[in-house]
């Protein structure tokens, strides 16, 4: 992992091999999103767009999981959410990229879950899709690795 990373989640990657705990980092800039797994360093501008970083073979046939910590401010005051994360890459397609990436976020604050449904990997269509759910005047605590 590099040292521009700022932001690190752990969470769970899973795939026909089984399961092992691990933490995914976004860069600074918010446009390189790494993690180990196995081993191997996979890195991307995104989340569903993670490759090995020595052959940037795609990562594909898997489930990543994760949590984010997230303020949300509401009437004034700050009050804290979390951000659950579950993406799903499809196999390796004929030119070796999944065929299909698909995110869901599940924000939980205030006693309710508000759910974005699946997004086709896209996280900040899938943000704004919670942003809107939210009741009126609640924003984002802080700026998330959107671009991520």
């Amino acid at each position: 992992m590099s040292s521009e990373s700022t932001e690190v989640w752990t969470g769970w990657y899973r795939d026909r091999q089984g399961a092992e705990a691990i933490a995914l980092t976004v860069a600074a800039s918010g446009h390189k999103v790494r993690t180990r797994i196995r081993g191997v360093e996979y890195e991307g501008p995104s989340f569903g767009a993670l490759g090995a970083a020595d052959s940037g073979e795609a990562l594909a046939g898997c489930v990543l999981e994760w949590d984010m910590p997230l303020p949300v401010t509401l009437d004034g005051s700050v009050g804290q959410a979390t951000l659950s994360c579950l993406l799903a890459i499809g196999g390796p397609g004929p030119d070796g990229a999944p065929d299909r990436v698909d995110l869901s976020l599940t924000l939980h604050f205030g006693g309710a879950a508000y759910e974005s449904g699946i997004a086709g990997g896209d996280f900040d269509e899938a943000l704004g899709r919670i942003r809107r759910q939210l009741p009126e005047g609640a924003e984002f605590g802080q700026r998330l690795a959107t671009s991520a």
